[in-house]
């Protein structure tokens, strides 16, 4: 295998104070770099860019450590092992040194993973963070119970299409909000939505209402602000609320929250928050569940591709900006 010389990676050159632009990135070239004992070099394939990268490129606290000024970003990503202890070459590994075309990564951080399974950036995607984060959202935070009425926010994206698609496979209804047209037909035509509506049409409440005319029982929020005040309002008796994001808060400074949040204390709902990494003891049973799923083509994932490290800057506004359907990518090689 070639050993190559130059590695190419996108570090944080300023914190953004709102939305993300260009000139918080930097493209910087350095050597490849060597592994040392217990690591492997790893040459990345496919990266991925997330929601809650956001979060990291403000300094204030948080579950995760903010990214540093002049270093490179994090993020998952897929890639073969060049060379390293107890790995063969060529082997497909997931891992969290993503936003660089080679990264030297603890042996015992990178999760090799089956191609025959899945193509490798579906362990990005629907079989991956995001796949996990919407299986145990959907099943252990949100405790979905049969004869559920189920509301997704971001639906199109890649965690609420697969929660949306498992939630329909278990016999649900399923109801899903998103930003265009086109991805409102997406959601109903081919991901089997029984009803999906624009956010950009008109009220929220008022298009969840039409929906949804006998209420829901499970949210599953990724926007929080408006999406979360108008579920609230569309929740029945000892309805849940699974809270995995809030998006529309992410570029704001002046985040407020749902008006009518004391309707949690007469219905006796549930609102939980939670993140991924702390159920990864989940990981067996969302792989034979969803992975069987996806083999019998009853769940589908799209991917949006970005081609190049050096637009993962732009793969990422993208993705803040809703511009992907399904799980947002960059293709390294």
């Amino acid at each position: 295998m070639t050993m190559p010389e130059i590695n190419r990676e996108i570090r944080l050159a300023a914190r953004p104070e709102a939305e993300p632009q260009p000139e918080h990135f930097e493209l910087v070239q350095t050597p490849v770099p060597e592994p040392g004992p217990g690591e492997l070099l790893v040459h990345n394939l496919w990266m991925s860019v997330d929601p809650y990268m956001r979060g990291r490129m403000s300094d204030r606290p948080s579950y995760v450590p903010p990214f540093q000024i002049g270093q490179p970003l994090q993020g998952g990503a897929v890639g073969e092992v060049m060379r390293g202890e107890g790995f063969v070459p060529g082997t497909l590994v997931l891992h969290n040194l993503g936003w660089r075309e080679y990264a030297v990564v603890p042996a015992k951080h990178a999760l090799p993973i089956d191609p025959d399974l899945a193509p490798p950036q579906a362990y990005l995607g629907v079989l991956g963070m995001p796949g996990l984060t919407a299986y145990v959202g959907l099943l252990d935070i949100g405790a979905l119970r049969e004869g559920d009425v189920v509301f997704i926010s971001a639906a199109a994206g890649a965690v609420g299409s697969l929660a949306g698609q498992i939630a329909n496979a278990r016999g649900h209804r399923v109801i899903g909000s998103a930003g265009s047209v086109e991805k409102v037909a997406y959601l109903r035509d081919e991901l089997g939505f029984d009803a999906a509506f624009s956010y950009r049409d008109g009220p929220i409440a008022a298009s969840l209402a039409k929906a949804a005319p006998d209420g829901i029982d499970l949210y599953f929020d990724n926007v929080g602000g408006d999406h979360l005040e108008a579920a609230l309002g569309a929740l029945r008796l000892r309805g849940r609320v699974a809270m995995c994001g809030a998006i529309s808060f992410y570029n704001s400074a002046t985040a407020t929250g749902p008006r009518n949040l004391s309707l949690a204390i007469g219905k006796r709902l549930t609102l939980r928050g939670f993140i991924v990494s702390d159920h990864q003891d989940r990981r067996a049973d969302f792989l034979a569940e969803v992975g069987e799923l996806l083999r019998e083509g009853t769940v589908t994932a799209r991917e949006t591709v970005v081609e190049g490290i050096e637009r993962a800057p732009e793969a990422f506004i993208g993705l803040l900006r809703g511009d992907n359907v399904g799980k947002m990518l960059v293709e390294l090689a």
